[in-house]
């Protein structure tokens, strides 16, 4: 049986590869067999909006006990290493990563919230040391709202933030930044060359790069946060419509559940 350090350590292994690592956000366990089914899949992600959703929550508003629950039984129904969106980390981002190790993930989102730069930085340096406490080498994917909180600076500002508080986390112990956004190439190559090369993840939304070329760039990750959930939900919505109107249900579905 793998351990939660060596799943770990492969999850690291797989940020610092040459190759971008691919992973489609999941938000149950259901979800995340299916994924985890494809030969393709290296590692699960679960998006902490879809899980709230699932719930009935707004995103980042979902107890924490429910979202440790959930994201316990993705890594207990999966062989890959997990990483897991824990939101700002509840208030006490090393308890929650304390708890989240004891759940089986080896890695995680915390965001920052463009909360004060010290106290962000201080978030960070919690994670890493209660991943120590514990003998895991969590791979933390330190989350900052640089773009997404802008308000209405430009974007060099937030690419200034970003790099700045980028660099710290780096500097703390993260294994990467996350910086969601739809980030062009010009934009990208400078998160890059200002954090790291093999040290930026991006979310691929409506507009963005294709994976291939943010990995040309440099960029260790891409996620889908939401939109595989929006997808799926998409396809349920519109086979109801259908059956409302007198169709039938697709012959030929594979036996995901």
């Amino acid at each position: 049986m793998t351990t939660p350090a060596a799943k770990a350590q492969t999850l690291i292994g797989l940020y610092d590869a040459p190759e971008i690592l691919r992973v489609v956000n999941v938000w149950d366990v259901v979800s995340a067999r299916a994924v985890a089914t494809l030969p393709e899949t290296h590692a699960i992600a679960t998006a902490g909006h879809g899980i709230a959703a699932s719930f009935g929550y707004d995103d980042g508003s979902i107890p924490r006990d429910l979202m440790l629950d959930m994201v316990g039984r993705i890594a207990a129904s999966v062989s890959v290493p997990v990483t897991a969106d824990l939101d700002d980390g509840y208030g006490d981002a090393g308890e929650t990563t304390r708890l989240a190790i004891a759940a089986g993930v080896v890695g995680a989102n915390v965001e920052d919230r463009l909360k004060p730069f010290d106290e962000s930085v201080a978030a960070v340096e919690a994670i890493v040391k209660a991943a120590e406490a514990e003998g895991v080498p969590f791979a933390l994917n330190a989350r900052t709202d640089a773009f997404v909180r802008a308000g209405g600076r430009s974007a060099q500002e937030s690419v200034a933030d970003a790099i700045h508080r980028g660099r710290a986390y780096i500097d703390a112990g993260a294994t990467a930044v996350f910086v969601p956004g739809l980030l062009d190439a010009s934009i990208t190559r400078q998160l890059v060359e200002g954090i790291g090369e093999r040290k930026v993840s991006v979310i691929g939304v409506p507009g963005a790069l294709a994976a291939s070329e943010y990995e040309k760039i440099g960029v260790a990750r891409i996620s889908y946060g939401p939109l595989p959930q929006r997808v799926a939900l998409t396809a349920l919505q519109e086979l109801a419509a259908s059956l409302y109107k007198g169709g039938v249900v697709p012959s030929g579905l594979p036996a995901l559940n």
